[in-house]
């Protein structure tokens, strides 16, 4: 697990940009794993404005999201395939049949999560997955547990993942949907090359216990540990506990 430290939060985006549109230069077929919430959305940002000085050509990209509420259809303002339209795919020109999401209003979860494995392996895995991480150690919607899902499953969501999306809901924990669809840990471990961001003194713990504690699934990112290629991306703030990081 490869640990770097950004002076701030651009600087890490535009980093991160930089690295998916390299990554796309190489391999314009780039199958890329995409997150949401707070943490990427300067990255977002900054790879429009490379596709918008003709620097960035998503068209041959596909793309899987890793999560989406359940009970919330695709339009619905606080989904996340909402959130996805706004600061990225209205944005740049990915192809609408090469962009996939868990549907959460799908009647059946366990046929919908399957219908994504499925779609996940057929387009051979990711390339390259964007992750973040929650207070608690979550990665995806895979939450702190007993155990751990390796398949797409619906995931119900702590009163701390609900409370850090809440910005999302009108700061309103109560309209938080109280579960999700998510992609397994499986998904995430057998993605290629894995960059995950985190800012700010309020993920310092979990991405300490991510990196330098032991593997167990109460904190679901330490298994990130067992990957081969990750790169864990971070400001001061949030590598505050890291050796060398001060």
């Amino acid at each position: 697990m490869n640990v770097r430290v950004f002076t701030s939060e651009s600087e890490a985006a535009a980093a991160c940009a930089t690295l998916v549109s390299n990554a796309v230069r190489e391999k314009p077929s780039l199958v890329l794993g995409l997150p949401t919430g707070r943490t990427p959305l300067n990255v977002y940002r900054e790879l429009v404005a490379l596709h918008q000085r003709g620097q960035l050509d998503f068209s041959r990209v596909t793309s899987f999201n890793l999560d989406e509420f359940l009970g919330l259809p695709p339009d619905d303002p606080g989904s996340f395939r909402a959130y996805m339209e706004r600061h990225l795919f209205q944005h740049v020109n990915l192809s609408a049949e090469r962009i996939h999401f868990l549907d959460g209003s799908a009647e059946r979860a366990e046929q919908e999560c399957a219908r994504y494995d499925a779609q996940l392996a057929a387009a051979g895995g990711m390339d390259l997955l964007l992750l973040g991480i929650g207070p608690n150690g979550h990665v995806a919607f895979n939450e702190p547990d007993e155990s751990l899902q390796a398949l797409s499953h619906r995931a119900r969501l702590s009163r701390e993942t609900r409370q850090a999306v809440a910005s999302f809901f009108g700061d309103d924990v109560s309209k938080v949907p109280l579960a999700a669809l998510t992609l397994g840990m499986s998904a995430l471990l057998q993605a290629r090359r894995v960059i995950l961001l985190a800012f700010g003194v309020g993920k310092a713990a979990a991405v300490t216990a991510m990196a330098r504690g032991p593997i167990t699934p109460r904190w679901p990112a330490s298994f990130l540990q067992l990957h081969g290629n990750v790169e864990v991306w971070v400001d001061a703030e949030a590598g505050r506990g890291l050796d060398g990081s001060r």
